[in-house]
């Protein structure tokens, strides 16, 4: 089975992030991730029911055991011309718990690690990423119009699993407040 692990991005921030996915979508054909805003704890990975049981169990202590921290949305920016993207800033305790979980995760034999995951990422939540390169300039002008200037939290990790052409909720685990 195919997996994702990120944090959902609630509040005005993922209202933002879905009506400009959907303006875009509407006026230029770009496209957005199948997952809720979100910033990506572990790229999408393949495993087996017994391992994925594994991670649940070190995202069960994590959900007991850590707090949840705040975060800035601020602004917008690109990956090359194919990404738009909300940058993330975490504070300095939610991007330590957030490192903390790597380490972890790291444990995990099986799971195999690319050189932009890992506790170094470019902090992100995407607005469109298909069919961007075409109309790239007049897009990112788009939502640069918009006021993108939040406070968020890191407080959950959610896990999905590809089902049928589209990512399902397969457990979330909401860190204390």
């Amino acid at each position: 089975m195919r997996y994702v692990l990120v944090c959902i991005i609630n509040g005005e921030a993922a209202k933002l992030n879905n009506r400009l996915a959907s303006e875009l979508k509407h006026e230029f054909n770009a496209r957005r991730s199948k997952l809720p805003p979100h910033f990506t704890i572990k790229a999408p990975f393949e495993t087996d029911e017994k391992n994925i049981d594994d991670m649940k169990n070190i995202l069960k202590k994590f959900e007991s055991s850590f707090n949840a921290y705040n975060m800035d949305i601020s602004g917008f920016s690109s990956f090359r011309k194919d990404v738009i993207y909300m940058p993330i800033n975490l504070s300095k305790e939610a991007k330590e718990v957030h490192d903390k979980l790597i380490d972890e995760l790291k444990g995990l034999k099986w799971l195999e690690w690319k050189n932009n995951e890992g506790k170094n990422k470019v902090f992100h939540c995407t607005v469109v990423s298909k069919r961007v390169r075409e109309n790239f300039d007049e897009m990112l002008r788009y939502v640069n119009d918009y006021e993108c200037n939040f406070k968020s939290d890191f407080d959950n990790i959610t896990l999905y699993k590809w089902d049928t052409n589209t990512w399902v909720l397969e457990e979330s685990y909401k860190l204390q407040k």
